[in-house]
């Protein structure tokens, strides 16, 4: 077994462990390759694999994290093994990889997830739970009725809508996203790559809400065969308790399983009591839970 630095043509064995690991997530073949490809502007980053006998048993990702405003974060993501190969020291040896990557770049904080059975683990490694990411699922069959739209209201789909609204929406709505590092800045840039080129974006379905002209609210939709992530769904300051998240989260999941998806899956931090409620309306149900999990650095 070894451990070493991911390639692209690794892209369908991560995905395949994932589902094992993380059925939840929703991230295709030929996204994950991008990512593994084509890094993200300005974050650094890199990731690794564990490999027993030419299988993908294990994954961590690790990067300079550019979306907030404390400087100095690294993340390692999702690091996870595959059941059957737990309790041989595959995760310690992701962990160190990880971190020998991050450390030269300065960083003095450092975030990770954890599933809940895995809080020990990283406890021992000197990482501290902080806040808890409650992961639901819906499904899509049969679909959620078509929502009508109060006056002076517009459903848009993405496809229809330049990039830089759409880009000013997400800043505005995610300023006061509940987070342990600090508010997102993510760039134009930065957002282009995670979001409006995301090869699994579906800008079809994606639903913005227009009141009086002025975008005001939207739902992402990013989808890997029959099965979708609500990546964000937001409002303007200016324009919520009007239930316009909601709108847009109906719509894009209606307009979704048309397209044929039939389950979609969508995460929020647990002190997001606004859209815990919208998600609970909409019949979503609680599937698994993760810890962001936090590590100082000397």
């Amino acid at each position: 077994m070894r451990v070493r630095t991911a390639v692209p043509e690794d892209a369908a064995g991560v995905v395949a462990l994932r589902a094992v690991v993380h059925p939840y997530l929703v991230g295709g073949v030929e996204s994950t390759r991008r990512m593994i490809a084509h890094s993200p502007p300005g974050e650094d980053w890199t990731a690794f694999v564990a490999e027993v006998g030419g299988r993908i048993v294990g994954w961590a990702s690790a990067y300079r994290n550019v979306r907030t405003s404390e400087e100095g974060v690294g993340e390692i993501a999702l690091p996870h093994v595959h059941p059957d190969h737990r309790r041989r020291g595959l995760g310690h040896r992701l962990l160190d990889r990880a971190l020998g990557h991050l450390l030269p770049l300065g960083v003095h904080r450092i975030r990770t997830w954890a599933q809940t059975g895995s809080l020990d683990f990283a406890r021992r490694n000197g990482f501290s739970p902080s806040r808890e990411v409650r992961y639901s699922a819906l499904d899509l069959h049969p679909a959620p009725p078509a929502p009508a739209p109060p006056p002076g209201v517009r459903l848009r789909p993405l496809a229809a809508l330049d990039p830089r609204p759409v880009y000013d929406l997400e800043v505005a709505s995610a300023a006061d996203e509940p987070d342990d590092i600090g508010s997102d800045v993510l760039s134009f840039e930065s957002w282009r790559y995670d979001v409006w080129d995301n090869v699994g974006l579906d800008r079809d379905a994606s639903t913005a809400v227009e009141v009086d002209g002025v975008l005001a609210s939207y739902s992402l939709v990013v989808r890997d065969g029959d099965r979708m992530w609500s990546d964000f769904t937001g409002t303007t300051p200016a324009y919520r308790g009007r239930g316009l998240a909601r709108l847009a989260k109906q719509a894009a999941l209606h307009r979704a399983a048309a397209r044929g998806v039939r389950t979609a899956y969508t995460s929020n931090d647990e002190a997001n009591a606004p859209m815990l409620a919208v998600n609970d309306r909409l019949g979503y149900r609680p599937v698994a839970s993760q810890w962001s999990c936090l590590r100082e650095l000397p």
